[in-house]
């Protein structure tokens, strides 16, 4: 059974949920993850431009992914101990300053370091954005997780579609045009902090009851370790899809850049309808169960990918994506009520080992395609989703 303990000053959460603040950090996060991925979006371009390998297109993602991955962690551990409302525009404001340098790069370095820049605004934003979602659910975690998450893959799905019509016919300099979007972003993120910084003056002072862990420390490592070798199946293989899939695209099936990039618009829309789903069915029938399917269940989709044809290949990546990106906000909540009072922390370590994952998977999977093939990266990636079968040892917390 779980212990209590009194916290004074802890941030309240509103008893009823805030949609209004809800929608506000989800536009926020869109807008945060649309620009990330216009670097993704526009590899063919840098590549073309730079005369770049497979490689370097890895450690750009490399770059960034871990800019994110090591600093996550330590945001969160921080912040939960001092929150920081007005971090979050902050936070925008690297992205912002990543976008010019990528805009006006003349060599590789430069565009290593504006990745670092969008790397730092995602390790800055996240943890915070994810706990005011958290603030604002009302008690429907795995709801507000996914409408926050939501945002995130929606942006991240508009990225290679607006790279596609605004970036691909005109050359790199227009990203410079997405700073406007950066600068929307800093505005509405100051609202959100207000609203944010509001809730802790209110509950300034008063002692709020935290729940300590329902487990034991040892079943907790064991839970977490489960849970983050589940984060690395699902994002090694988000990985070869959206930092190689139009590459693929190109090479097995003579696509043009441009409707490559649809396809990659069509599989990351479908991860930001797939993730809308995992919260509110974890918050009805457990979160073990979401993660469950979602990750051993997309095996056979995966596993028929690297010997379909071009149709049924765009078939089956809506599938994948639409299945696989139920798991994270599941992952993310039940993480959350395994350690409850370090929400900072824990949203930090998984978004962080996700970017991680994500980073050294571009890498590991650029070298595997540079020394053999690009279908060959599918080929063995098909095989990631059965690590799935780790969710049986994860304990059942429905009911806590």
């Amino acid at each position: 059974m779980a212990s209590e303990q009194t916290v004074p000053g802890a941030a309240a959460t509103p008893q009823r949920t805030a949609f209004r603040v809800l929608g506000a950090i989800s536009l926020a996060h869109l807008l945060n993850d649309m620009i990330q991925s216009l670097i993704l979006a526009i590899y063919p371009l840098l590549r073309s431009e730079f005369s770049l390998s497979f490689v370097q297109i890895g450690l750009i993602t490399l770059t960034y992914q871990l800019t994110a991955s090591l600093l996550q962690p330590l945001i969160g551990y921080y912040t939960d101990k001092h929150p920081q409302p007005w971090s979050l525009p902050i936070g925008m404001g690297f992205t912002l300053s990543g976008l010019l340098l990528l805009a006006l790069a003349s060599n590789f370095p430069m565009i290593l370091l504006a990745a670092a820049l969008v790397g730092t605004g995602s390790s800055v934003f996240h943890p915070e954005s994810s706990r005011v979602a958290r603030m604002a659910s009302g008690g429907r975690h795995g709801l507000a997780q996914s409408l926050f998450q939501v945002g995130g893959n929606f942006g991240s799905s508009l990225g290679p579609l607006l790279a596609a019509l605004v970036i691909a016919p005109y050359g790199k300099g227009n990203v410079a045009w997405f700073t406007l979007a950066a600068l929307l972003g800093i505005v509405l993120l100051m609202q959100i902090s207000r609203w944010y910084q509001n809730q802790h003056r209110v509950a300034k002072g008063k002692p709020t009851t935290i729940k300590a862990s329902p487990l034991p420390r040892g079943k907790v490592v064991l839970a977490v370790s489960i849970l983050l070798m589940l984060i690395f199946s699902k994002y090694f293989y988000l990985t070869s899809l959206s930092s190689y899939y139009t590459f693929y695209l190109i090479h097995k099936f003579g696509l043009s850049v441009q409707n490559a990039q649809l396809h990659l618009f069509a599989f990351l829309f479908a991860v930001a309808a797939g993730t809308v789903i995992g919260g509110p069915i974890g918050d009805k029938i457990g979160r073990k169960y979401v993660i469950w399917c979602s990750i051993l269940g997309v095996a056979p989709f995966t596993l028929l990918l690297p010997y379909a044809s071009l149709a049924w290949t765009g078939v089956l990546s809506v599938i994948i994506g639409l299945i696989l990106a139920s798991a994270f906000s599941a992952i993310l909540v039940y993480a959350q009520e395994l350690m409850p009072g370090r929400i900072g922390m824990v949203s930090g370590l998984f978004f962080g080992f996700a970017f991680g994952m994500g980073g050294l998977g571009a890498a590991v999977l650029g070298l595997v395609a540079d020394r053999t093939s690009i279908e060959l990266v599918y080929q063995i990636c098909a095989y990631l989703p059965l690590l799935g079968i780790l969710t049986a040892f994860l304990p059942d917390n429905r009911h806590q």
